[in-house]
């Protein structure tokens, strides 16, 4: 059984979860600052309030790093532009033809062929659409590999834009959804995020059980989680008030 509900502590908003749990959690989400609270179902509103309130100082403190976080400039699609695939830094290079639109990496650049006219936006589909493929190159292999280790089963996994998650799991469907700018990142990055939806396949709350399920599963997760969350955030796709 949950219960959710949400209470405002002057400018700060806090989603509540009431479940069958033994302790109050109190997360922080990067990149915005969501603030989340999961506690027992037995804890009052006003024993809840109180104990938010006693949180303040952490919360904004929190809320301060996020906004420090680096973040990408704005991308005008220019020629010896950088750009980030896997981690690594490449330099655009924008060339024009009367044919298919391709994306290609060399040694050190991202050739990115257009038809001609095309503008930056246009060009900017064209790449996204390229990270998409390059996640569904890497995706399945590791969702195979995974479904093994955590004995669960995706029936179906979504690439998107999204604005304040790497990614999102629905267990009753059995399917998680990737943020596409998990392209830009490293390799093993990846793969963390995979393997946590996936866990909530298992362990659909952030809760002792997914902790622990984490823990036996993927040791480093918290490493991971940091590295991801310490990455540049996408100029655009991300928003936060500081």
């Amino acid at each position: 059984m949950q219960v959710k509900s949400s209470i405002d502590l002057g400018e700060i908003h806090a989603d509540v979860v009431m479940k069958s749990i033994k302790h109050v959690h109190l997360s922080v989400y990067p990149p915005d600052g969501r603030v989340h609270i999961s506690a027992p179902l037995h804890m009052t509103p006003d024993t809840l309030r109180v104990y938010a309130i006693t949180k303040l100082d952490w919360i904004r403190q929190q809320r301060k790093k996020l906004c420090a976080q680096a973040r990408e400039t704005p991308r005008e699609y220019l020629s010896r532009e950088s750009h980030q695939v896997w981690g690594q830094r490449y330099l655009l290079d924008i060339r024009y033809a009367d044919e298919k639109p391709t994306v290609k990496l060399t040694h050190r650049q991202l050739v990115l062929t257009a038809r001609p006219g095309s503008d930056a936006q246009k060009c900017a589909e064209i790449l996204h659409d390229w990270y998409k493929t390059e996640l569904h190159r890497v995706v399945p292999e590791l969702i195979r590999e995974w479904e093994t280790r955590l004995g669960v089963k995706v029936r179906a996994y979504f690439l998107q834009r999204m604005k304040t998650k790497w990614g999102s799991a629905n267990p009753a469907a059995g399917h998680i959804r990737l943020n596409t700018e998990l392209a830009k990142k490293p390799k093993v990055l990846l793969e963390y995020v995979i393997v946590h939806e996936m866990a909530h396949l298992r362990v659909p709350s952030h809760n002792e059980a997914f902790v622990a399920l984490m823990d036996a599963s993927y040791p480093a997760w918290r490493e991971a989680r940091t590295a991801l969350n310490a990455l540049p955030l996408a100029a655009e796709a991300w928003s936060q008030k500081c």
